[in-house]
């Protein structure tokens, strides 16, 4: 059996566009993606923290050191530039392999800076 579990998490990022009139997609800053262990075409959810909007898409590595996180296409009609979201990866893990997977979350501060990086969440914590 295989559990579907959070594999990597950018937590509070910032909207720095989003572009309406492109093919589709979220593009994120290539250092982020590489300190979470996302990739390029990698299917995500994206939560908005500001209008609760949730949403799927896939991954276009943007500029790097850019801090970049821009929401494409129609995906574009459901944030707004300054809105917080939270982006999460997936991956299926073995049941023998759930208890020592280790997620990657990035805690991101107002300009797309990691400021912490964690494997689990404290529960109860307002991060």
């Amino acid at each position: 059996m295989f559990r579907t579990m959070m594999n990597g998490k950018i937590h509070r990022a910032r909207v720095t566009e989003a572009n309406l009139n492109y093919v589709g997609s979220i593009t994120i800053d290539e250092d982020i993606l590489d300190a979470v262990g996302m990739v390029a075409n990698e299917k995500v959810q994206i939560v908005n923290n500001n209008n609760g909007a949730r949403l799927e898409t896939y991954i276009i590595p943007g500029e790097r050191g850019s801090g970049v996180i821009c929401l494409n296409g129609a995906a574009a009609r459901l944030v707004q530039e300054g809105d917080v979201v939270i982006i999460i990866s997936y991956v299926m893990v073995p049941e023998e392999k759930v208890a020592i997977h280790k997620p990657k979350v990035a805690i991101m501060d107002e300009h797309n800076q990691i400021t912490e990086l964690i494997h689990a969440e404290p529960a109860g914590t307002i991060m």
